[in-house]
């Protein structure tokens, strides 16, 4: 038999969880008032590139290296000039000496590369001394191979 004690028990037992589950809810709410916006959502946000007047121009690598060289660093820093990059696994690309394109074939007798049969018939018709000049440029000089 059930006494109506325990029943206004459960009662008030329910009625404190709906009142704990609202405060929850309203604890929540002023949390996420109280954050600041992220940058990107607030509207009074400047890039400190536009807050000063003065215009400040970007900087190449080369500038950024000889910057970098005369601070004095800790041994343990990684900087531009101290990355070591391990050796390519991938094979260099090849381009045609002509014409600059992907160059998937090699002139036996010049050793020029070239990237379709009218470029391999104007590889044949150069003279001597600019297959050599073309084998320079690409820093392959000797023709024997």
């Amino acid at each position: 038999m059930v006494t109506t004690e325990e029943t206004v028990e459960e009662k008030e037992d329910k009625k404190q969880e709906k009142e704990d589950k609202k405060q929850e809810k309203e604890d929540k709410k002023q949390e996420k008032e109280d954050k600041k916006p992220p940058v990107f959502k607030n509207p009074e946000f400047q890039h400190t590139a536009f807050r000063s007047s003065k215009k400040r121009g970007w900087r190449n690598l080369k500038q950024i290296i000889s910057l970098e060289r005369t601070y004095s660093w800790p041994d343990d820093c990684v900087h531009y000039s101290s990355i070591d990059a391990p050796p390519a696994f991938t094979p260099g690309k090849k381009y045609s000496d002509i014409s600059g394109l992907p160059g998937n074939y090699t002139d036996p007798l010049t050793k020029l590369r070239f990237s379709d049969a009218s470029e391999f018939y104007r590889v044949r018709d150069l003279p001597m001394d600019i297959v050599n000049g073309l084998l320079e440029l690409r820093k392959a000089n000797s023709i024997v191979g």
